[in-house]
């Protein structure tokens, strides 16, 4: 791994707003909803299940994504493999929040809310069910968590919940921030690729530098990331990040 052959100056507007969000060993959080704001009102029947949780939580992770691969890039350990497996797990999370954010109506905000809460205990109650963990004291299980959210859904009108997949997210939120949802999809898509170990985007997302034989025959290719590739990637993470930042800010002030 090295930074042979690469040059990655279309990473630094991304990386320059990464930096802005750090602070000392952390990064700088979106501040929590103003009373009387309208994402505060939207959460207010929901309790513990704020949206605004999660929103602040998958703004931290994309953040912290981005700001790993600028690390990366720094220490001068770029590969083909790790810049579209980091800015996939950014790109899923700029674009989670921003789809919590943008749905049409209250109704469907609080329901898209609960449905990522719902999953979100889903998966936590198959990780207590293969470890045999039990929250102590008065702690509620995955379970019993999901059947608290289900219970605000029949409440608020707003079941059934179903499964948000991140390839409807990212249909949804690629137009919220003024993308091509088929081009943001398509960068997704070989990112996740690459993330998944898969071989088509090594053919198509990578450059070849090298065949070096083996003792049997068989060639091993040398690849180094395809920037031109990557790119378009770069961008809709940064213009993701952007929007997250000012949709947040402008529904979690006061009105």
């Amino acid at each position: 791994m090295s930074t042979r052959d690469f040059n990655g100056a279309y990473l630094l507007p991304l990386f320059g707003e990464v930096e802005q969000a750090r602070t000392d060993g952390a990064y700088r959080q979106l501040p929590a909803p103003a009373p009387a704001s309208s994402l505060a009102t939207d959460d207010a029947p929901l309790g513990a299940y704020a949206a605004a949780h999660l929103i602040r939580a998958s703004y931290t992770a994309g953040l912290a994504h981005a700001d790993a691969l600028r690390r990366l890039t720094v220490a001068g350990e770029v590969d083909p493999t790790s810049p579209w497996t980091l800015l996939r797990g950014a790109l899923e999370n700029f674009a989670t929040g921003l789809w919590l954010l943008d749905g049409a109506g209250r109704a469907e905000r609080r329901r898209r809310a609960l449905s990522l809460w719902d999953e979100d205990m889903r998966n936590r109650n198959q990780h207590e069910q293969d470890t045999g963990h039990l929250p102590s004291g008065a702690g509620l299980s995955g379970a019993q968590r999901r059947a608290e959210i289900r219970a605000i859904a029949d409440h608020l009108a707003l079941a059934p919940l179903t499964t948000p997949r991140t390839h409807q997210i990212l249909l949804a939120a690629a137009p919220a921030a003024g993308l091509t949802a088929l081009k943001v999809c398509a960068a997704w898509r070989a990112a996740s690729g690459f993330a998944h170990g898969r071989y088509w985007p090594n053919l198509r997302a990578s450059q070849p530098r090298a065949a070096i034989p083996g003792d049997d025959g068989v060639h091993t290719v040398a690849l180094v990331i395809d920037e031109d590739q990557h790119r378009p990637l770069a961008e809709y993470c940064r213009i993701m990040l952007r929007q997250l930042q000012e949709r947040y800010h402008a529904r979690a002030q006061a009105r």
